[in-house]
């Protein structure tokens, strides 16, 4: 009686979901246009973007056009080695992929948070299962109120349910109101960021010893997330490692 019983429920659920698809149908989160499936991409989006994979760069990130051993470095990786252990991204910034960002970071288009979650995960193996605390970078109170959502929360969040991870959503605070750095060059970035950030109170006693995953939406120059490691790291963090669902990528 009770496989019948899940065959009942499994059947209504299928029945159910294909009555929505009828009505509203799953549509691409690119461009918009109807899939097979919710949370998923048109052939013509998917094959635009450059999803990044290794051979790279074994802290940054960095992809290589070309096989490396493992534990390489790139170039601004080896001048100075980042205040994080690693970081990681789904696909490369650029034209192709700067709407699906963009929609999600200020165009309320949150319904992408569980499929961006699980990318995440994937391209971020090894980080997520290593992590004891998955958290976001935080936005100011002020810009949280404009925006009315935090994109980093919503992909931690999502990284967290897919993974089954321990989600730390207010671990830091930003408690300074910095300037927007998309038109700062790499030292003006750092130098806005600096002191900008802080752990949580309440989590002092959770950080030492643990390793960290930071999620954040994309990766320029590094130096927010760079900021926040710092602040980790003094609390005793163990390690540190950053997730993103982009990054920039230039040539070094």
């Amino acid at each position: 009686m009770g496989a019948l019983r899940d065959i009942g429920v499994r059947a209504g659920v299928a029945a159910m979901r294909a009555a929505v698809d009828a009505v509203l149908p799953p549509r691409c989160l690119g461009c918009g246009e109807v899939v097979e499936d919710a949370g998923t991409l048109c052939g013509r989006c998917w094959s635009g973007l450059t999803f990044l994979s290794p051979p790279c760069c074994a802290c940054c990130g960095f992809p290589f056009p070309y096989a490396a051993p493992e534990g390489t470095l790139c170039a601004a990786c080896t001048r100075l080695h980042p205040a994080f252990d690693r970081a990681r991204a789904v696909f490369r910034y650029d034209d192709a992929s700067r709407g699906l960002v963009l929609g999600f970071k200020h165009a309320d288009e949150t319904h992408a948070a569980p499929a961006f979650g699980r990318w995440l995960v994937r391209a971020g193996a090894g980080l997520v299962t290593e992590a004891d605390l998955i958290a976001p970078v935080p936005l100011h109170r002020w810009r949280l109120l404009s925006r009315r959502y935090n994109q980093s929360g919503l992909l931690a969040r999502a990284v967290a349910h897919a993974a089954g991870g321990r989600l730390a959503v207010d671990l830091l605070v930003r408690r300074r109101h910095t300037p927007q750095q998309g038109r700062l060059s790499p030292l003006a970035r750092r130098r806005n960021v600096r002191g900008a950030f802080a752990l949580r109170p309440r989590w002092g006693d959770a950080v030492a010893g643990r390793r960290v995953l930071l999620v954040d939406d994309v990766l320029t120059t590094g130096a927010t997330v760079e900021e926040c490691a710092r602040v980790l790291r003094r609390h005793g963090a163990a390690g540190v490692d950053v997730l993103t669902l982009a990054r920039v990528v230039r040539a070094q």
